[in-house]
């Protein structure tokens, strides 16, 4: 027989594979809507003769700031958009994991400080396009989050995140002809930002509580 405390745990550790899985679903369907959109707009673009570039960051030209909110979803080229497509599914899954919140909020930071950074800093007569700014703030986030809210899983995130991809935050720096320094770097302190001001915002959880985002390091003391 079942004690009814046994019972009562048995129910307890469906709900939370129930919310496990309810959690993957919903970040694999995030990571799959962008990566739609993306895909359906190159398509667009490349049906038009790549018009869609003209709406992206052009620096210092008021028309051009219209490219900070668009210009993450157009690209280039279909090597360009493949080359975005792998790091962001691995990036926004990992971070939708943690809500769609986390996901909307952080986004907006990171595309707000990479336009703007962009548009003030860019060079005259140039057009800046694709999510590469926007993949660079998710990187950063993800990897200086834990330093924010104090979670030893986020904090070992950031440290394998910061070993199997800390190579291409050499990106942030001039010197590749036709690539986007600005965008990156501006989009990887936009990270930065973000993970700072959700880690300050966060809600603090009650002493020795794990969440999806697993424990806060000194909890209880």
């Amino acid at each position: 027989m079942f004690s009814g405390r046994g019972s009562g745990g048995s129910r307890g550790a469906q709900r939370s594979r129930g919310g496990e899985r309810g959690r993957f679903g919903q970040a694999l369907a995030t990571t799959v809507t962008f990566l739609a959109i993306l895909w359906i707009v190159q398509a667009i673009n490349a049906l038009s003769g790549y018009r869609l570039t003209a709406f992206g960051i052009r620096p210092r030209e008021v028309d051009g700031l219209i490219g900070i909110v668009t210009a993450p979803f157009i690209h280039g080229s279909w090597s360009h958009l493949i080359a975005n497509s792998t790091l962001a599914a691995v990036l926004l899954f990992m971070l939708a994991l943690s809500g769609r919140r986390v996901v909307w909020l952080s986004s907006i930071v990171i595309v707000l400080i990479a336009g703007v950074g962009t548009w003030l800093t860019g060079q005259p007569y140039s057009v800046h396009i694709g999510a590469s700014g926007l993949i660079f703030g998710w990187l950063t986030f993800l990897m200086t989050r834990g330093l924010f809210t104090k979670r030893f899983v986020q904090l070992l995130v950031g440290v394998v995140l910061l070993l199997a991809y800390g190579g291409v935050l050499w990106g942030v720096l001039p010197g590749t002809p036709g690539v986007s320094w600005q965008g990156h770097m501006f989009g990887a302190i936009g990270g930065v930002v973000a993970a700072w001001l959700l880690g300050r915002s966060g809600s603090k959880p009650a002493a020795g509580s794990v969440g999806p985002a697993g424990p806060r390091l000194g909890a209880g003391m």
